[in-house]
């Protein structure tokens, strides 16, 4: 039997049934060797590095690929990597890179200016022939220049102030020119991704497991970091399993080390048998919902104000989440760059919640259920998988709207309507959303119509629009993206978080973490600045 069907095969029982006794005290120096066993809620679906914002995906590629440059998680400063130094004209349109030589892709093939012109020059363009999509991180780019072998110049059409940060996440992994040759479609078959990591891909069932080898012969790790040279671990065994039980059922029991997706309900246990919690923040735009006002339900923000004031977030985080969740006070976490607190705009009033729906026109009618002009407020939205409880959390929800006549109809997470239906408003007009990254442009990312556009602006990829479009929201997100002085795009960053609430497009909920749970054996995990996992300085002390 297949280490997979035996994981499969774990029943809940597992949970009281075993336990897993306290590892002994750790080595003085890590050691090498060994293979992790890490579960994953979901599988990968594409490893295009700019579609590494799922998670899934992103856990992959952060052991496969390295990045020009490396984000601190701790300081969040931007350090040297694949790059050895840059430089960055003082209007921020042209960033010149020096790379550390020496350095190559797995297959062999030199990671030089020319590798690197072509990565970026794919995620900031596109590849419409291969359908390879601009990258969310790269705005306003205009062409790479190869100066000399180990120097690229990048040049923008308008200031990029995000730039620099944007080289250091999952979305910028350095892949060989052979990897970008390769249709989209192509791009979920982990064993054509080629990287210069410290993890290579061995071998791959699709959508079941993924096992990484180390790659002997790395020595080019981040250069502030104290470990260099190959990474510890000799291999790592990615098995899907979806069910939260079978997870921490295979971890208590010994059959995994390392599991990702941890639900809130269940960290006591694990932590009681002295395994670990790691719960790194995203440090992006926060778990919320958000509304479509192209849909006319939702178009009043009366409406939407009052929607928003009948959300009890403090009911819900302490019925449904642990410490790990804190509250949001912003549509960005308190630890993003430009946090402004805005707890003013974020509380619990169904009273006046119930004023604003009477005076937009919403009256209670016989069955319960508001109505204007024969139109009940009935409302639908998906859960979203990724999201940690986000069924429990839209139910939750849904009863708290209910007192108020409002009814929320909450729909699976797997439906094959899914993707269709959220491109439409009238199908949709409500939608859970959050995105994790340490610079400012993560608020673009979110909410401009061609970006995320969660809000299903006019200008995105729906057809399904009428007429929605904020000419004001999406100034002040271009002056995130673009403005060169700091001061001034921090002010940008302040206004967009008022603007947002005041206009009622989201409810954030809380600042969403990455949980995982972890042995005691197991040491030197870390994460990158919006929590995915790095394994390169991972070791086992069995």
């Amino acid at each position: 039997m297949t280490r997979y069907r035996k994981l499969l095969s774990l029943s809940i029982g597992l949970l009281t049934a075993t336990t897993l006794a306290t590892a002994s005290l750790a080595a003085d120096a890590p050691v090498k060797g060994g293979t992790l066993v890490y579960l994953e809620q979901q599988a990968h679906t594409n490893l295009y590095p700019p579609a590494g914002g799922f998670y899934p995906n992103g856990g992959i590629l952060n052991q496969i690929t390295d990045k020009l440059t490396y984000q601190n998680p701790k300081t969040l400063e931007i350090e040297p990597w694949l790059a050895e130094s840059w430089t960055i004209n003082d209007n921020a349109t042209e960033y010149t890179f020096k790379l550390r030589p020496g350095v190559t892709f797995s297959d062999g093939t030199p990671v030089d200016a020319a590798a690197v012109a072509k990565n970026f020059d794919t995620f900031g363009l596109g590849n419409k022939e291969l359908k390879q999509p601009v990258s969310e991180v790269v705005n306003n780019y205009d062409h790479s220049e190869v100066i000399d072998p180990l120097t690229v110049k990048f040049t923008f059409k308008r200031p990029s102030p995000g730039f620099l940060q944007g080289t250091s996440v999952i979305g910028s992994g350095i892949v060989s020119l052979s990897t970008l040759a390769l249709p989209f479609e192509q791009l979920g078959d982990a064993t054509k991704i080629i990287g210069s990591g410290p993890f290579v891909v061995n071998a791959e069932t699709l959508g079941k497991s993924l096992d990484l080898k180390v790659r002997e012969d790395y020595n080019w790790g981040p250069a502030k970091l104290e470990h260099q040279g190959r990474a510890y671990l000799d291999e790592i065994n990615y098995i899907i399993t979806a069910e939260d039980s079978v997870r921490i059922g295979a971890l208590l029991a010994g059959q995994a080390d390392f599991i990702r997706q941890i639900q809130a309900y269940d960290e006591g246990q694990v932590e009681a048998q002295s395994f670990t919690i790691y719960a790194p923040g995203t440090r992006g735009v926060n778990n919320s919902i958000v509304f479509r006002p192209d849909n006319p339900l939702v178009a009043d923000l009366k409406v939407r104000k009052a929607l928003a004031l009948a959300v009890n977030r403090d009911e819900i985080l302490s019925t449904i989440f642990s410490k790990n969740y804190p509250k949001a006070t912003s549509i960005i976490a308190s630890t993003a760059i430009g946090y402004v607190a805005q707890e003013d705009k974020l509380g619990y009033d169904p009273e006046k919640a119930e004023a604003l729906l009477d005076e937009a026109g919403f009256k209670l009618g016989s069955d319960g259920i508001r109505a204007k002009d024969g139109q009940k407020l009935v409302l639908t939205s998906y859960e979203s998988l990724p999201q940690p409880q986000s069924r429990a959390v839209l139910q939750l929800i849904a009863q708290q709207w209910s007192k108020l006549g409002v009814k929320l109809n909450v729909l699976a997470g797997d439906a094959g309507s899914k993707v269709v239906d959220e491109l439409d408003p009238l199908k949709t007009p409500v939608a859970v959303a959050m995105v994790g990254r340490a610079d400012p442009d993560v608020i673009k990312s979110q909410y401009y119509p061609t970006n995320r556009n969660v809000l299903v602006q006019k200008g995105g990829v729906s057809d399904k629009v009428k007429t929605f479009s904020d000419d004001k929201l999406n100034a002040i997100l271009d002056e995130i993206a673009s403005q060169p002085d700091r001061e001034k795009r921090l002010k940008a960053v302040a206004d967009a978080q008022a603007y947002v609430l005041d206009q009622a497009y989201a409810v954030p909920i809380f600042e969403e973490p990455q949980a995982y749970a972890g042995a005691p054996y197991v040491k030197g995990v870390a994460f990158e600045a919006v929590g995915r996992p790095s394994f390169y300085s991972t070791w086992l002390d069995k």
